[in-house]
């Protein structure tokens, strides 16, 4: 039997990261993951770095976001330092575009939202968005610049991490189903993967869109309420003289992620498609639609990829961040459409929470417990 002070189970961006930062304390840590580590949401993911609210839903997520943009030139460099690896992080802001007959009212409107959320913003003309961006296309009405924002490649991000996570003596599994947790009494003290049995003090459940699916622990999966939502994506390469897309770019419609390597990053879709990963001709003509809104151009870039990734989402579209009870295990999911960007703060957060030093944010609003008393409220309705 083997023991440690901590068990991840999941070995994306996040529980890897909390790995990372947990290592730092000397803790013993292992990590264990159905399949190859980084290979699910965090492998699809474009690498936006936007605190930005999708939707009304996300604005509880702003200030959680902002604090992870604020710590993550540190997070990567610890990453790229421990491993020696690039992970291919830049912070050159980016612009979100509006296309409608309506863009200027649109435009104003949204940027009095990110100023009440304390997110640099501001209106530029549109000679401005092509000098910042070039290849931007008429369709584009009105623009804001968001100067702070940045990017990095998930793809290379999860390959240092993990290797910087190793070089800290953090045991990573890869191919390991985790099937239950280990009780005594009402308290967990590890987990059961396979045959074996792990003891730790500390249980992190940050499985992504399979956290729900832990089998056999139905108060889990009541806390951890995930479903995976389904985005497909895309990269072009454009074609020889074409004008180069030197920043990101986004509307309500779909995005645009340039690489340095001169690759472009189109997406996305949001399906509920359950665990089908599969890529339809209706999600690319939908990211092509909106790409070539954006950028007319790109109408001959050649198509070098395709693939699907499934996003871990909640009921309320917000992270699940803490324990029910002091006896139970942490949960560390549901980061949606934000895992790469949140990873950092999310680290941070759990190293204060498992050390048990003073809380630099004020993760209540995320808490699992908000799910045990919806459930609760929904049973005194039915009664």
């Amino acid at each position: 039997m083997r023991t440690y002070d901590v068990a991840v189970i999941g070995g994306g961006i996040i529980g890897v990261s909390i790995a990372f930062e947990l290592a730092a304390d000397n803790l013993r840590v292992v990590v264990l993951d159905r399949q190859e580590p980084g290979r699910e949401a965090s492998w699809a993911a474009a690498g936006m770095l936007s605190p930005a609210p999708d939707s009304p839903r996300d604005l509880p997520l702003a200030p959680f976001a902002c604090r992870s943009l604020h710590l993550y030139s540190q997070f990567v460099a610890e990453i790229e330092g421990e491993s020696g690896k690039h992970a291919g992080y830049a912070r050159e802001g980016a612009l979100e575009v509006f296309l409608s007959s309506d863009a200027v009212r649109e435009r104003d409107a949204r940027l009095r939202e990110l100023q009440q959320l304390g997110i640099a913003a501001e209106a530029i003309s549109l000679h401005d968005v092509r000098n910042l961006a070039g290849g931007i296309g008429p369709a584009v009405r009105s623009a804001l610049w968001l100067p702070d924002e940045g990017t990095v490649e998930p793809r290379l991000l999860m390959d240092a991490l993990l290797t910087a996570t190793r070089n800290r003596g953090v045991a990573i599994c890869a191919g390991c189903q985790v099937s239950g947790l280990l009780q005594d009494g009402d308290r967990c003290r590890g987990l059961i993967a396979g045959t074996e049995t792990i003891r730790a003090e500390n249980v992190i459940l940050a499985a992504g869109c399979f956290s729900g699916q832990l089998g056999g622990e139905p108060s889990v999966t009541a806390l951890a309420p995930t479903r995976p939502v389904r985005g497909q994506m895309l990269a072009l390469r454009p074609h020889t003289g074409a004008a180069s897309l030197r920043r990101v770019v986004r509307s309500e419609r779909g995005y645009l992620v340039p690489r340095k390597d001169g690759r472009i990053i189109a997406g996305s879709t949001n399906e509920d498609a359950g665990f089908e990963k599969q890529v339809t001709a209706a999600g690319l003509s939908k990211i092509l639609g909106a790409t070539l809104e954006m950028c007319p151009e790109l109408g001959s870039a050649e198509v070098i990829e395709t693939w699907a990734g499934l996003r871990p989402g909640t009921p309320d579209d917000l992270p699940i961040l803490g324990r029910a009870n002091i006896h139970g295990p942490w949960i560390a999911t549901g980061h949606y459409r934000n895992g790469i960007l949140l990873a950092a703060a999310t680290a941070r957060l759990f190293r204060e929470l498992i050390t048990g030093v003073e809380l630099s944010f004020d993760a209540a609003p995320f808490s699992p417990v908000r799910f045990a008393k919806s459930e609760m409220r929904a049973a005194q309705t039915t009664a």
